[in-house]
């Protein structure tokens, strides 16, 4: 169970989620029609050293395994690797709005495995800190350095939970309040507190000046027993695989009916945000997944809400 004071490295926790995420972004980059790339994704996943069931999710017949299985089930995991392809394109095509409009300064928060530093197409003269616990940071790092991969703009990783004093650390590690900036909280808001939701916004605006912008990932609601049919399925899956189930991600998310909607947050507290339903954009960008057993739901779905500092 989650506490007010955790923390984890790549291979407990949420750390795992990390390296989940970076799975679906590996098989997504070896389809012959990629919706992204992701050079260094397989490697970080190969060498994270988190069990056979995370690293089955690089293989690209593990759906068709999982659907002779469990149709529904399929679905959910073909669901999840879209998802995630998707997902990844929406705020990759953030940022390259945001530097073609000339900003220079970069934030992403909780960046776990977050490849872009490296695999974007930077402008000169870009600044991109990552905020992370200091052991994820540290194994990305060492694992794309190790294997002579370098950053495609100036990386600055600031190692500090967020739940402490990250504006500080930010400042530390050469942070300009006073430039605009494009921050992202990508696969991150599920692992916070509604309270502590809030917080991280009022964080982020106060070194936010006009013209800064802001992309996130809201965080899906799901049915107490919408929750328990998937967690069973998933155990049936997994027990007819021979994968021993380490974690269960909805252990590490914050069920919190009281979260306040990203979009309408931000438009009360100067910023102007439009919300993308991620069925729309999955549904625009051709990567829609018949048979999901949620479809009815759209609660169940997240959404990808940009925002501009007015």
């Amino acid at each position: 169970m989650r506490t007010h004071d955790d923390s984890w490295d790549i291979k407990t926790s949420v750390g795992t989620t990390a390296v989940m995420v970076a799975a679906a972004r590996a098989v997504e980059t070896e389809r012959p029609d990629p919706l992204i790339r992701d050079p260094y994704a397989k490697l970080l996943v190969s060498n994270a050293g988190v069990g056979a069931i995370l690293e089955a999710l690089l293989d690209p017949s593990m759906v068709a395994k999982v659907a002779a299985i469990d149709a529904e089930t399929g679905a959910v995991v073909q669901f999840m690797r879209s998802y995630q392809a998707v997902r990844t394109h929406f705020f990759d095509t953030y940022f390259a709005d945001a530097v073609a409009d000339g900003i220079r300064q970069v934030v992403i928060l909780a960046s776990g495995l977050d490849s872009r530093a490296y695999r974007l197409d930077w402008p000169a003269g870009t600044i991109v800190y990552e905020i992370d616990q200091p052991k994820v940071l540290a194994y990305k790092s060492a694992t794309l350095a190790e294997n002579g991969v370098t950053p495609s703009a100036d990386r600055r990783a600031v190692p500090v939970d967020l739940r402490q004093d990250w504006p500080t650390a930010l400042r530390d590690a050469g942070f300009d309040p006073a430039a605009p900036t494009a921050w992202l909280a990508e696969g991150l808001l599920m692992y916070l507190p509604a309270d502590a939701q809030d917080r991280l916004f009022t964080q982020v605006g106060a070194v936010s000046v006009a013209g800064s912008r802001i992309a996130a990932e809201t965080s899906p609601v799901h049915a107490d027993e919408r929750r328990a049919e998937f967690w069973a399925r998933f155990k049936k899956v997994a027990d007819v695989l021979g994968f021993e189930q380490t974690v269960d991600v909805q252990e590490l998310i914050y069920h919190d009916p009281n979260r306040a909607s990203v979009a309408d947050w931000l438009n009360r507290h100067g910023w102007r945000a439009v919300a993308n339903s991620a069925p729309d954009e999955m549904r625009r960008v051709g990567r829609w997944v018949d048979g999901v057993p949620m479809a009815d739901d759209p609660e169940a779905f997240a959404e990808f809400v940009t925002a501009e500092r007015l």
